[in-house]
């Protein structure tokens, strides 16, 4: 059991969180939630130990192993992909390792009765005892299963780690988090860089193998399907629930409604006193009563209510031309890279006002036709874009186009035409750009800040064929939600490359899967596509 105890953090006057207690006990899956800005990734960063709070301490069990995966890496190196993995088991090797030298040592040594002598002989029965402790493993076998569970093939085991993206180095990272077997695993967003097949391998490897579990996720599906408790931040303080994600909205719900009840009657209750106060001030027969009163008000805790986001707002793509029947066409298109064939022989014809996924593993060939559709990339065959199209494109680097120089509000001012101008403020707001943030400049933005501000310019432009590539990586639930109305209400054609089973859900009724070289057409709603490819995919995960 791990306890956090009376946790504050503080900084330039302003109180992140304090006086937050709570238990981690050995099989809890928790989800940590709050509105950003909350405090989550701080009070990760702290039971990790990677940050130091203002006040309170974090207890752990002697030799508990925690085990930490931020939602960005810094690390470079230049050891192959193996390699890398390995290190999960470093501790063993480091221990096998040293009782072979101290055994060779004792080969040579005859001081047979001197304490050093002896000392060699306790460290070797010590490490022996833990070494011989541990399950038979094939270690080997199991950074295998891991490293193809998360996505990568045979052949990139020899890869070098300084040879793949930040999204794969994520991916070895929790590799080596996941085979450690740690006490308790602590994941920042950890399925933002991972595809719907590898999410599904890990999210079973946490219900089945983890022990404890934190997770900071804005992936409903995920950490609806593995958690059992949610603990909110939320003004300061936190609230546990014994409850996974869903019915811990309602249960928020039922909790702000008994506030709003009880707030209200205070506010009935205050003012019935100072009426009293006001009344009977400066009537001799009622001043010890006045006097009472008074105390009892500047005593009085002000019950408060939770925030929650209650705009209403509803984002709808402008209007725009409309385009030919047939916005998109496809014909025995084939893309190789040397040796690497990516797809062969793919066909496709998306109707106007069509909802289509492209889903598949990383690596398959999602973004390649993509971009072969928008004639960014030269490939055998015929792709084609019908009459009248005008496109929306959100790309993986979309942030990298934004112009620099300009303001986030200038941003979205010089696109937003109509009455939507007025909701400019507001829409900002939504996608987490709130008071000063609209000032600054696209050049001081995060990553994930340009992200989020090309989304919303993408939402006002006026457009037919909307081509989006997992556009949900840096949004969180509000946002995701946002994005999502907006699309079911958009009149245009839509095709659509994401991981985010809950985003995905409810937009289309065709799914077009790229496995194995193929593009495979499946006339069926992606709701359908993915309860069939979980039973599928389960089938061939090893757990044992």
């Amino acid at each position: 059991m791990i306890s956090v105890d009376n946790l504050a953090v503080e900084f330039s006057g302003h109180t992140l969180f304090s006086d937050v207690s709570f238990t981690i006990n050995e099989n809890d899956k928790i989800a940590l939630m709050g509105k950003n800005g909350a405090g989550k990734s701080t009070m990760m960063k702290i039971i990790a130990d990677e940050q130091k709070a203002t006040r309170g301490h974090v207890r752990y069990p002697k030799d508990a192993v925690i085990a930490y995966l931020p939602q960005h890496l810094l690390t470079e190196d230049n050891t192959t992909v193996f390699d890398e993995a390995s290190k999960a088991f470093g501790h063993v090797f480091k221990m096998r390792d040293e009782i072979e030298a101290l055994n060779k040592a004792l080969e040579t040594r005859t001081d047979y009765e001197s304490d050093a002598y002896m000392k060699i002989i306790e460290r070797v029965s010590d490490l022996g005892e833990k070494y011989y402790a541990l399950e038979d493993v094939n270690y080997d076998a199991e950074v295998e299963k891991a490293l193809k569970g998360l996505g990568f093939k045979a052949e990139d085991f020899t890869r070098l780690t300084n040879e793949f993206s930040g999204g794969w180095r994520m991916r070895i990272e929790l590799v080596k988090i996941l085979l450690q077997k740690p006490d308790l695993i602590l994941l920042d967003e950890p399925t933002n860089h991972i595809d719907i097949e590898s999410v599904i391998w890990l999210e079973d490897f946490l219900l089945h193998k983890a022990k404890a579990v934190m997770v900071i996720s804005h992936d409903k599906a995920f950490i609806d399907n593995i958690t059992n408790r949610t603990i909110e931040v939320t003004m300061g303080r936190i609230y546990d629930y014994k409850a996974h994600y869903s019915h811990y909205l309602q249960l928020r719900d039922e909790r702000r409604a008994h506030q709003i009840k009880a707030y209200q009657e205070q506010q009935k209750f205050i003012a019935e006193n100072r009426a009293f106060i006001e009344r009977f001030k400066g009537t001799y027969s009622k001043t010890n009563q006045v006097t009472s009163r008074e105390r009892m008000l500047e005593k009085l805790e002000i019950i408060e209510i939770d925030e929650v986001d209650s705009s209403a707002l509803r984002l709808r793509f402008p209007p725009t031309i409309r385009s030919g029947d047939y916005p998109v066409t496809v014909k025995d298109v084939s893309k190789s890279y040397d040796a690497h064939v990516v797809f062969k022989n793919a066909n496709m014809s998306i109707s106007r006002g069509e909802k289509v996924c492209f889903v598949g593993r990383n690596g398959e060939g999602k973004s390649t036709m993509l971009k072969a559709i928008l004639g960014e990339l030269k490939v055998e065959g015929t792709c084609q874009l019908g009459h009248n199209v005008k496109v929306g494109y959100f790309a993986q680097n979309q942030a990298a186009l934004l112009d620099e120089g300009l303001t986030v509000f200038q941003t979205v001012d010089e696109v937003a035409k109509g009455d939507v101008r007025t909701q400019v403020k507001n829409i900002l707001g939504r996608f987490m750009f709130k008071g000063d943030d609209i000032d600054k400049k696209v050049s001081v933005l995060s990553g994930g800040e340009k992200t989020r501000l090309a989304m919303v310019k993408l939402l006002l432009e006026p457009v037919n064929l909307l081509i989006l590539d997992e556009p949900t990586n840096h949004l969180d639930i509000k946002s995701k939600d946002v994005l999502k109305e907006a699309l079911l209400d958009f009149d245009g054609t839509l095709i659509l490359v994401s991981h985010d089973r809950d985003f995905l859900q409810g937009l289309s009724k065709k799914v077009f899967e790229f496995k194995d070289q193929r593009v495979i057409e499946h006339f069926e709603t992606i709701d359908d596509f993915l309860v069939r490819n979980r039973i599928e995919h389960l089938k061939a995960i090893d757990l044992n």
